[in-house]
């Protein structure tokens, strides 16, 4: 599915789906606080994990040619990747104090 998109459409995806993120992020800032790593990162993990689900459904050769598709794999693998680093943080903050 991403690879069929030219490269303004891509821009375009990538905008819209890193501004989203931001503003989530913004959001949980102000309930996870300092136990976090702060909205930029959270919005590029939320990034990551958005396209990364995508490309990896579509690598195992799921098809996402409908959009609802695509933002359900794309919204579970940018969950599953914020919560992952920040169970890993918790994990090391606790150990390290």
């Amino acid at each position: 599915m991403l690879m069929n998109l030219g490269l303004i459409w891509m821009v375009i995806a990538g905008g819209v789906v890193f501004g989203v993120a931001y503003m989530m992020s913004l959001m949980m800032e102000s309930s996870i606080g300092r136990e976090g790593f702060g909205p930029f990162a959270h919005a590029t993990f939320i990034f990551l994990g958005f396209f990364g689900a995508i490309l990896i459904a579509n690598h195992q050769g799921i098809s996402l040619h409908e959009l609802k598709w695509a933002l359900v794999y794309g919204s579970g693998g940018a969950t599953a990747l914020l919560m992952t680093m920040l169970v890993l943080r918790a994990v090391f903050m606790r150990l390290g104090a």
